[in-house]
């Protein structure tokens, strides 16, 4: 029983010995500050900590932007922003579509069912039209990729052509117009005969083959033909004999274009996805082998390799429509003068080239 007493004793002086040293702590804590002061700062904290937890807790969500690119050089610019989207460091939740033609996408693009698309130039124009208005361009993703291409050493300049045949594919679209728009400025017009067949990958087979000896090639057919054929080699740059006939205009084959609703009501989501794509497009043409690498990773071109030799000569770029309005309405217009179809029938108006 004394026992049991002592130690009851024992615990209540525990217990008011933790209640003084209680008091002395919460008295040191006011001893130097406003009591007052102290408290609404201790409130702000714990206010702040709850914050915080909230912050912690909830999820940033990234705007999706729907993409639609071609295999080849008009979409290769675009590897790194596919790669910084698969591993999550891209400030935009990509969904891209790579597909093999333009015809492919096309009723995408017309239904809104993608928001941004990687075309030829002259694509955009018709689908604007097609659309009553409703596509914008953002910009110039590829220029000149044509290029004359011989099984021999003959030929140094587009004269050297005079009187000989030329294998070519594109009938009805940009590479015909291209190649007589500048045999007419050279007065070869009549002098030099373009042969047409179906598919770019023919007249590559017969340019190897020697069965051809000269061939309209746009990349990366080029540079297929030259890894196959020790004998082949580039003759002519039309990008270049292009400038020299258009007083320095560029060749703007390939080009973005938006939807114009989307554009409109998502400025800062098309910055962001414009310094992006510049990026990337900077990455490909400093890093050509790494930038292979992801070509074929993500199935723009079948090889590596292939892709790496030919990102050189693809003029692969970035440049925005105000930038490149002046090139894009001469190469326009001169399309036009062949065929007004090529255009939709009509040149687009200054709201077509996003600002």
């Amino acid at each position: 029983m004394r026992k049991g007493l002592l130690a009851i004793l024992f615990i209540i002086s525990i217990l008011a010995f933790v209640g003084c040293a209680s008091k002395v702590v919460e008295e040191d804590i006011y001893k130097d500050t406003d009591k007052e002061v102290v408290e609404e700062t201790l409130d702000e904290v714990d206010k702040t900590e709850e914050a915080d937890k909230t912050e912690e807790t909830k999820v940033v969500e990234k705007q999706v932007l729907k993409i639609a690119t071609l295999k080849g050089p008009t979409g290769m610019g675009m590897v790194q922003l596919m790669e910084n989207d698969a591993t999550g460091t891209s400030e935009i939740d990509y969904d891209f579509e790579i597909v093999g033609a333009p015809d492919q996408i096309i009723g995408q693009i017309v239904q809104g069912k993608v928001d941004i698309a990687a075309v030829p130039s002259n694509l955009g124009v018709i689908l604007d039209v097609k659309t009553e208005g409703n596509i914008q361009l953002l910009g110039v993703n590829t220029l000149g990729i044509l290029f004359i291409v011989e099984n021999g050493d003959t030929i140094e300049s587009l004269e050297d052509l005079e009187g000989k045949t030329i294998l070519a594919s594109g009938k009805g679209a940009s590479p015909e117009y291209t190649i007589n728009y500048i045999l007419e400025k050279n007065n070869l017009a009549d002098k030099v005969t373009v042969e047409y067949l179906t598919e770019h990958s023919e007249v590559a087979a017969k340019v190897k083959s020697g069965e051809g000896v000269i061939g309209l090639l746009p990349q990366p057919f080029v540079t297929s033909t030259l890894i196959g054929s020790e004998t082949s080699k580039i003759a002519i740059d039309l990008t270049k004999e292009w400038e020299k006939v258009t007083d320095g205009s560029l060749l703007p084959m390939g080009a973005i274009i938006v939807n114009r609703e989307f554009a409109k009501e998502n400025v800062e989501v098309i910055d962001t996805f414009m310094k992006e794509y510049k990026e990337s497009v900077d990455f490909v043409n400093a890093e050509p082998k790494e930038a292979g690498i992801l070509i074929e990773k993500y199935g723009i071109l079948p090889a590596a390799g292939l892709a790496t030799k030919a990102i050189p000569t693809c003029n692969i770029t970035l440049i925005d429509a105000q930038e490149a309005k002046e090139s894009l309405m001469t190469y326009f217009e001169i399309l036009h003068g062949f065929n007004p179809k090529s255009v939709g029938g009509k040149l687009p108006g200054d709201d077509f080239f996003y600002e």
